[in-house]
């Protein structure tokens, strides 16, 4: 039994959501500052190191960066999570791993996130789904 399907044991409801959306994931350097425009849409994601700036929006949002990466679904774990669950992110990423499948993670206070390649996300979700993990 794989560390994912382990972790499915402890948390039998866990379940996914598929955003619509197709998102960016861009860089810039730290000093950057986020407009407006990116702050109005529905999903946004800012992470700030004293090397860079690295912002997740919608596709459609033209934005120029100094590096992007284009054509990214998102699938979002049910929340809220306790902050004294233990694995989840982990068995979801073990789970994709296996398969080839790399990820890009978000944490928040409530919940996890990941964005995979809109082309694996079929896959991803066949993987997923026979490792026991539900999707609305």
């Amino acid at each position: 039994m794989t560390y994912g399907e382990q972790n499915k044991l402890k948390f039998p409801n866990l379940t996914l959501t598929v955003f619509e959306e197709t998102f960016t994931i861009h860089k810039f350097v730290p000093s950057e500052s986020v407009s407006q425009t990116v702050r109005d849409c529905g999903f946004e994601s800012v992470s700030k190191t004293p090397e860079e700036l690295s912002l997740i929006c919608p596709r459609y949002l033209s934005i120029q960066s100094e590096k992007n990466s284009p054509n990214w679904k998102c699938l979002k774990v049910a929340g809220p999570l306790d902050f004294n669950l233990t694995g989840i992110l982990n068995g979801l990423s073990d789970t994709l791993a296996k398969a080839k499948i790399s990820i890009f993670a978000i944490s928040t206070f409530d919940t996890d996130y990941l964005l995979l390649q809109k082309q694996v996300l079929k896959t991803a979700k066949t993987v997923l789904k026979r490792a026991e993990y539900g999707f609305e």
